[in-house]
């Protein structure tokens, strides 16, 4: 049974030798371009008529209606794990401008004995003039086919300089002179078959915008959130400030860490035939199982949002369908006499059903494999990825070591709300949290009266400052904590009966005067002890720690030189190692206009209660943010606490 893709939606591919086949009814250009597991493309991994070969995988030697594309996935070099198949028109020919003014081009796999295993017809296009259809790809030890689809209106160019390919505007105008000499095709023998495609209804999703792939060679992983101020959450920004994620695309590199490359991912386990691979936990590349496991979560992110938005747009395609029949139905005059009309608007039901469920069985599908993976992932998490019921936190000792990133919650869904994906954002911190203490119009902080709300805030921030304490080293990590009415009190006693804080709570004007004038200074001398690449001129007490200031009761006791202060701490601390988290109500805060803006795009927003307000960088869907949750009557806060303390003495000795 052939499976009908969708822009966005993936599936697995049970044979390693196979063809690819496209028909568009005029002329078109076949390319292909090979990358690693971080998306990084080379010249010499491109095969294009000119070059109609790279291991692996062989292309039509010129321009044909039908080009084709000769896969075989053993050959494909272990370093290779995307295959993109690119399809462009030609210059200097007769045929169309662009896409949009023919007829889709349709795509099929072909298995060894013939049959069709995928199709996909890529619909929508309107001025491109090149595109990448297909992408193959490996994941859990496997290879995927996924839908792509995404046209570049700039041509052949422009799309090798989006792949990351040096000079592309040159290795395009290669490519279409060599194009232009006919060149008899060559058919793989073991792969000779026939046959047509007859259609059918094919659904058309929002183009998701790609990550952008890095340029350069060294060694990356995924680096997640977008905004003014770059941070590194799983690939999200806030969807409710749009300017916070207008300050340019993401991200995605990696510090280097080590000269070596990085070591294989471990060998998964092979499922039934045709069924994919058992999911095994670190099973993506990286430099250590807590890399691997990093961007093993980073997948199934992207796999989730793919295969939400190929089911979103196939129920509106099928519902828009449906719209279209029933008023073909009622308008034509002799559908109102006797049955015709009735079983006219049946069978349109009918068929939009019968489309909503094919829909949602490739969904259930995509999901079981999530799910299955995130049933051994989750276990296997270290604890800065791990939720707080985890019980590697009874095993927890202080580490030696920061880890690469931090769990804030989790994400999820309307269509699994069972299904959550960890939230994690890059260390050190490069972007400040707001933890929203006013009600926003989500529908959970709508259920709770103010002062709920404002403690859960609190708590909520207590949390995350327990975790950002327990997984950096003994003395690598200060918290300072404001509460200028001591209104918090009850919330910070986790953090001030353990005695991990640095001082106690600054109250009152003066406290948060002071507690400012302290961090702001440390600011301004390590700044210009890097400006000047003088570190060794820092004064001998300086406290060389990573500083996080929890603000609480914002604005109530700060005047305007105290808001300016804030907003230093916001732009310049993270580049020096001070990081601000506030708990506060915007609304609140309204009486500072303009001043406050700044403040609020700088930060990342998260909350106390779960909220959609956050989106990931494929697809733009609004996630639902669950915020870190200790389960009732748990003393494993207290617990982690009171080991960093004890640590912190061992360690001053």
């Amino acid at each position: 049974m052939t499976a009908e893709l969708v822009r966005g939606q993936n599936h697995p591919l049970p044979e390693s030798r196979l063809e690819i086949r496209v028909s568009a009814g005029h002329p078109l250009l076949a390319c292909v371009t090979c990358s690693d597991d971080q998306g990084c493309v080379r010249g010499e991994e491109l095969a294009h008529p000119g070059a109609p070969a790279v291991p692996g995988v062989e292309v039509s030697r010129a321009t044909t209606d039908a080009p084709r594309f000769s896969v075989d996935l053993d050959a494909v070099p272990a370093a290779v794990h995307q295959v993109h198949l690119l399809l462009a028109l030609p210059d200097g020919t007769a045929g169309p401008a662009h896409f949009g003014a023919t007829a889709a081009p349709f795509l099929a796999v072909i298995g060894q004995d013939g049959d069709e295993l995928v199709s996909f017809t890529i619909t929508g296009l309107e001025a491109e003039t090149a595109l990448v259809a297909v992408e193959l790809y490996r994941r859990q030890g496997a290879w995927k086919v996924r839908a792509v689809g995404q046209g570049y209106a700039g041509g052949l160019a422009q799309l090798l300089g989006d792949q990351g390919l040096p000079q592309a505007r040159e290795r395009a105008a290669e490519i279409q002179a060599a194009a232009v000499a006919p060149a008899p095709r060559t058919e793989p023998a073991e792969l000779r078959t026939s046959g047509a495609h007859d259609g059918g209804y094919t659904l058309q999703p929002p183009a998701p915008p790609a990550p952008q792939p890095p340029n350069g060679g060294e060694p990356t992983i995924p680096q997640g959130l977008s905004g003014a101020s770059a941070s590194s959450g799983a690939g999200v920004s806030d969807t409710q400030h749009p300017s916070a994620g207008a300050g340019g695309p993401i991200d995605y590199a990696h510090p280097r860490r080590r000269s070596a490359p990085p070591p294989p991912p471990p060998t998964a386990p092979t499922g039934e035939p045709g069924q994919p691979a058992h999911p095994v936990a670190g099973d993506a590349t990286g430099w250590s199982m807590e890399e691997r496991l990093y961007n093993q979560i980073w997948g199934m992110f992207e796999d989730f949002a793919r295969s939400v938005a190929a089911y979103r747009s196939a129920v509106e395609f099928a519902e828009s369908r449906l719209d279209q029949e029933l008023d073909q139905a009622l308008s034509d005059p002799r559908s109102r006499i006797g049955g015709a009309g009735d079983a006219a608007r049946a069978a349109a039901r009918a068929k939009c059903e019968g489309l909503t469920a094919q829909a949602r069985q490739a969904l259930d599908r995509d999901l079981a494999q999530l799910t299955a993976e995130s049933d051994v992932v989750e276990p296997a998490l270290p604890p800065a990825y791990a939720r707080w019921d985890n019980p590697v936190w009874h095993a927890y000792r202080v580490p030696m070591e920061t880890p690469m990133a931090l769990r804030l919650g989790d994400l999820q869904l309307p269509e699994s709300p069972e299904m959550r994906i960890p939230f994690l954002v890059r260390l050190p911190l490069e972007r400040g949290l707001w933890i929203d203490s006013g009600r926003g119009g989500a529908e959970a902080a709508l259920m709770l009266d103010e002062a709920q709300l404002k403690r859960l805030a609190m708590d909520c921030a207590v949390a995350h400052a327990a975790r950002l304490l327990a997984v950096y080293p003994p003395g690598e990590f200060t918290v300072h904590a404001i509460d200028p009415a001591g209104t918090a009190a009850a919330s910070l006693a986790p953090l001030v009966e353990s005695g991990v804080l640095a001082n106690p709570p600054a109250a009152g004007a003066q406290g948060v005067s002071e507690t400012l004038a302290k961090l702001t200074q440390r600011v301004d001398l390590v700044t210009m002890a890097v400006r000047g690449g003088a570190p060794d001129a820092l004064p001998p007490d300086l406290d060389t720690a990573e500083q996080l200031l929890i603000v609480h009761d914002f604005p109530h006791g700060f005047d305007d030189r105290a808001v300016t202060q804030l907003r230093y701490l916001a732009d310049e601390g993270p580049a020096v190692g001070v990081h601000l988290m506030m708990v506060a109500d915007r609304e609140d805060a309204s009486a500072y206009g303009p001043v406050l803006d700044p403040l609020w795009r700088a930060l990342l927003r998260i909350t106390p209660v779960p909220d959609d307000h956050l989106a990931d960088p494929w697809v733009r869907h609004a996630w639902t943010y669950q915020p870190p949750t200790i389960p009732p009557g748990s003393a494993v806060l207290r617990q982690v606490l009171d080991q960093v303390t004890a640590a912190r003495r061992t360690w001053g000795r």
